[in-house]
């Protein structure tokens, strides 16, 4: 399957994901989803300068993407679906398992990767680079309940952190 990666990352497009990710999947595509960047034609402007130019970006809403997964399933080339946040990663797979069970022409998400996800007023430190307010973790739950692996993991190159690890703020150690 062409998408190599589904990642939560608040910071969305940057060097961690276009090179620390990028490079060694050999990404030659980012889907970012995110309803208002879909909307904006200069965020999505910003956005395409943080890649190099090998490497194509899609911008769409939440309903666009799980439309187009399919495509990019497809895709000749690995790529990374991204969310800028748990909630919208939570609407993509339950709006990509819908549309798999309607019409079979992709798989649901299997697994999603939890990155940077940092403080903000409200959310509680489980890892380093993972806070998580109440309302994310129970939609984090949600996401497991679906059947998708759920783990956090900043770079490839370190383990990745199982979700009832992550929420019992054993991930660091």
């Amino acid at each position: 399957m062409p998408v190599e990666l589904y990642r939560i990352d608040d910071r969305l497009i940057h060097g961690q994901v276009v090179v620390g990710w990028g490079r060694p999947l050999d990404l030659g595509f980012v889907v970012l989803v995110d309803d208002e960047v879909a909307a904006s034609d200069w965020e999505q402007e910003l956005y395409r300068m943080g890649v190099p130019p090998e490497m194509e970006v899609f911008f769409h809403s939440v309903d666009e993407a799980a439309a187009a997964l399919p495509r990019y399933q497809r895709h000749a080339r690995p790529g990374i679906v991204l969310t800028g946040d748990v909630e919208t990663m939570r609407r993509l797979a339950a709006a990509a398992a819908a549309a798999a069970g309607r019409d079979g022409g992709h798989a649901p998400i299997r697994a999603v990767n939890l990155g940077g996800v940092h403080h903000r007023p409200g959310r509680i430190q489980r890892m380093r680079y993972v806070y998580l307010a109440p309302d994310e973790e129970a939609a984090l739950r949600a996401l497991a309940r679906m059947g998708i692996a759920v783990t956090a993991q900043d770079v490839p190159s370190a383990r990745p952190v199982p979700l009832d690890d992550v929420l019992a703020g054993r991930g660091d150690g």
